[in-house]
């Protein structure tokens, strides 16, 4: 027997409803999550409308867009009518959700502060499954020279060499070091080990004039700030 209400088609709801028109005559800001999901899928399945199925996809992550920026192509295919394509369309839409958030820092181009690192490096931490180390290098003027990624680990820590890090950086010529590095479980505790890294990366810094002007965690929408926390 289908458990399944009866399914009701988008093109039987009054036009101001439908996703589409409703985009149209309200602007971009008056759709729900679903509501946008649904017009990147362009059509739901035998049971479902496209925001129903759309619906149902935000609640297996909670309602989370964070979380649904983790599914995979394959992950979004195990839903009853969402094919390759589809599934294709909603990852690279929150894909690049993700890179405006940074690419509106490298515009501005100077970092003025632990949230500038955060923006610039969140949409490439903060749905990894991996804990990953980057470093961001700067001039004189604390303006962008390039981003780099020193390593990838595994669920709870990754390897930074210093030695690699410091001659990148005088490589590029950099003036000062950001370290960044995530936590994909979320807590944002800095461990014994992030510690004692930060601190030898700080000397070997002050050594050689190349500063460490903090180390970022980035957790799910948050992070901890070596800096900001006196802890540098």
């Amino acid at each position: 027997m289908n458990t399944y209400p009866e399914k009701v088609s988008i093109k039987q709801w009054a036009e101001s409803d439908r996703p589409r028109e409703k985009l149209l005559l309200k602007g971009k800001h008056s759709l729900s999550d679903a509501e946008l999901i649904a017009i990147l899928m362009g059509s739901g399945n035998t049971e479902l409308s496209a925001v129903d199925l759309a619906k149902t996809i935000l609640n297996s992550v909670d309602n989370n867009l964070i979380g649904l920026s983790k599914l995979s192509v394959q992950d979004l295919m195990k839903f009853k009518g969402i094919g390759q394509a589809k599934a294709i369309g909603i990852v690279a839409a929150l894909e690049l959700g993700k890179r405006r958030r940074s690419s509106e820092i490298i515009e501005r181009k100077r970092i003025n502060g632990s949230r500038d690192v955060y923006e610039y490096f969140h949409g490439l931490l903060s749905d990894s499954s991996y804990e990953e180390f980057w470093i961001l290098l700067l001039n004189r003027a604390n303006k962008i020279i390039k981003h780099i990624n020193i390593s990838q680990g595994g669920l709870t820590g990754t390897i930074a060499d210093p030695k690699k890090i410091f001659k990148m950086a005088l490589d590029d010529h950099a003036s000062s070091v950001i370290l960044c590095h995530n936590h994909p479980s979320g807590n944002l505790k800095p461990s014994d080990a992030d510690n004692k890294l930060t601190k030898k990366l700080k000397h070997a810094g002050e050594f050689l004039d190349l500063p460490i002007l903090d180390h970022i965690i980035i957790g799910d929408e948050q992070y901890y700030s070596y800096a900001d926390e006196g802890q540098l």
